[in-house]
């Protein structure tokens, strides 16, 4: 059975939100076992603020798309 070769290739958008969170709790990790980030209360605040961020990030991609 021959393939379809001039069908167009489907690409995904970006999920925004998964991406910077992804992002964020990598980095935050990395700072826990460095040692860099100890304070707890720290912690907290720049998880709060960081998926804050992402979630501002993720609704102005989704106006712009138009969706």
């Amino acid at each position: 059975m021959p393939r379809e070769v001039d069908r167009p290739r489907s690409l995904h958008r970006t999920d925004w939100m998964a991406l910077l969170s992804g992002l964020l709790f990598v980095v935050l990790g990395i700072l826990v076992l460095t040692g860099e980030l100890s304070d707890s209360v720290t912690l907290g605040a720049l998880v709060v603020v960081g998926l804050g961020f992402a979630g501002v990030v993720a609704i102005i991609a989704r106006v712009v798309r138009g969706k």
